[in-house]
């Protein structure tokens, strides 16, 4: 365990925090959970950066980090589902799109990072999540449902891409 694949892995201790707090009405407890949260999210930008930087990627980080993601992503989507903030079946599609994704990489010889779009659907889920979490009202409630339905999009569109073969010219 080096250095970047213990910081993915701590990634995993907010987790339950983060649960907790989230079936906690307050505001205060609401604020928490939105810290928890964005430490995490940017955590997972410094064990990718350090990885790279110390040379450090290893096929156990390439395999770790997503799942991590996947982990943190999911389990306040289904807090949010069983609070009454979210549909069900805009989770149900995210988890799909990540099953799939899993269920297809196992059949890869080598393992690949994300593309752009994987980029940008994680970076969509943490702006979706983050309004989600924190306790505003009014227009933030209408702002943070449709960054929801963004980020869900973009889970689509980067599921569809990563799945699509590269085509390569013969010249």
């Amino acid at each position: 365990m080096n250095l970047p694949n213990t910081i993915t892995f701590s990634r995993l201790l907010g987790i339950p925090f983060l649960l907790y707090g989230l079936y906690n009405p307050t505001i205060q407890a609401k604020w928490i959970c939105l810290i928890i949260f964005l430490i995490a999210a940017l955590t997972d930008w410094l064990d990718g950066y350090l990885a790279r930087k110390l040379n450090q990627i290893t096929d156990l980080g390439k395999f770790l980090d997503p799942l991590v993601d996947k982990l943190l992503v999911l389990a306040p989507l289904l807090v949010l589902v069983e609070i009454g903030k979210i549909p069900a079946w805009g989770v149900f599609i995210i988890l799909a799109r990540e099953l799939a994704i899993a269920g297809w990489r196992v059949n890869q010889t080598t393992i690949t990072g994300a593309n752009i779009w994987g980029k940008l659907k994680t970076i969509s889920q943490i702006i979706a999540i983050s309004l989600l979490i924190v306790p505003l009202s009014g227009i933030w409630t209408t702002a943070a449902v449709i960054a929801f339905w963004i980020s869900v999009i973009l889970t689509i569109v980067s599921g569809i891409i990563y799945l699509i073969p590269v085509k390569t010219s013969i010249e």
